[in-house]
């Protein structure tokens, strides 16, 4: 008894912020550079009063315009933007989506490789007969942790969300996984605030780095050197020790895909590991890093441009906060 991803598809919100607009408020870096930079020329943001459970909502329901929701026997749902403390917001989704109540619903607090968690978790949902027919849900809004005097990240990160329906199958379509995680790295990717450890401190006053962006402990923290390190140190291992843990090699590979974390980390990945640039995907210019997101909607789009098809074998490989990897390979 194997899983197969049947169907993917995924929702930006409508508010979208150019490269010019930055330029226009921060008159620090002009558009080219920032595309130069990061490979990004857009990406979305909620408004004000939408969360990531709204949009995770309306991605959840553009899939079920052509699935059957009756056919959901459970729900994961990948976010770092929770709607409340408690309750769950898988358990929020399934009665906005209008789930059956006889459904399993949790909660993935995971990053950037969340994608490649939740893969994981239906497969062994399915092989254990636990479920036949699971809805994964990744949801972000980095935006709201992103100081409004920060250009590093208002560079880089997107809003958006995606559902993916994977199911039983008679042969194995979702292949074996290298995971791993290093705590020891996790204050290098933060928000501190707004826990029950640290408060959300509305009178925080935001302080300047050395790269001239403003931010409290309110707002999202990347030390962006040694978020680079552990990129360089950890993908180009997983990479091999997925391939190895397959027994497969490139050759065997249609196409690769990495998180779309930005374009510079991306070629150089590519380089170390020494991917061809036919088999090396890269999609990211009108939607920026949408954390969890980014797997599912370029392996969508990778799809609909007609570069993978059926009995395709491709690698998805996600590393990134907490610090968290994982990648696995799926036959499409």
């Amino acid at each position: 008894m194997g899983s197969v991803i049947k169907l993917i598809e995924y929702y930006l919100p409508q508010e979208g912020i150019s490269n010019e607009q930055l330029e226009e408020k921060f008159h620090k870096w002009t558009a080219k550079k920032v595309y130069l930079k990061t490979g990004i020329r857009n990406r979305h943001w909620c408004s004000e009063h939408e969360t990531a459970l709204d949009i995770a909502v309306k991605a959840g329901k553009k899939l079920l315009e052509t699935y059957n929701k009756e056919e959901i026997d459970y729900l994961l749902y990948c976010t770092q933007s929770p709607e409340y403390y408690l309750p769950s917001g898988a358990c929020l989704i399934q009665e906005r989506l209008g789930l059956n109540t006889g459904i399993g619903a949790l909660d993935v607090n995971l990053g950037c490789s969340g994608y490649i968690y939740l893969l994981s978790l239906a497969k062994g949902l399915i092989s254990g007969g636990i479920a036949k027919n699971i809805l994964l849900i990744t949801s972000e809004t980095y935006s709201k942790y992103i100081n409004p005097r920060d250009l590093g990240n208002q560079t880089i990160f997107g809003d958006a969300s995606t559902a993916t329906v994977i199911t039983r199958d008679d042969v194995e379509h979702v292949y074996d996984f290298s995971l791993g995680t290093d705590g020891s790295g996790a204050e290098n990717l933060i928000v501190k605030n707004g826990g029950l450890k640290h408060r959300f401190d509305a009178d925080a006053e935001a302080v300047e780095d050395e790269s001239g962006n403003y931010r409290t402990d309110n707002n999202i923290y990347m030390n962006g050197p040694e978020i680079f390190n552990f990129t360089i140190s950890h993908v180009p291992v997983t990479y091999k020790d997925t391939l190895a843990k397959n027994n497969l090699s490139i050759n065997d590979l249609k196409l690769v895909i990495f998180h779309q974390a930005n374009k510079y980390i991306l070629k150089y990945l590519q380089e170390v590991c020494d991917i061809p640039d036919d088999k090396f995907w890269i999609d990211m210019e009108e939607t920026g890093n949408t954390v969890s997101n980014t797997l599912p909607i370029a392996l969508k789009k990778a799809i609909e441009s007609k570069k993978i098809k059926k009995k395709d074998l491709v690698m998805l490989l996600g590393f990134g906060v907490g610090y968290s990897w994982g990648g696995t390979i799926i036959k499409i």
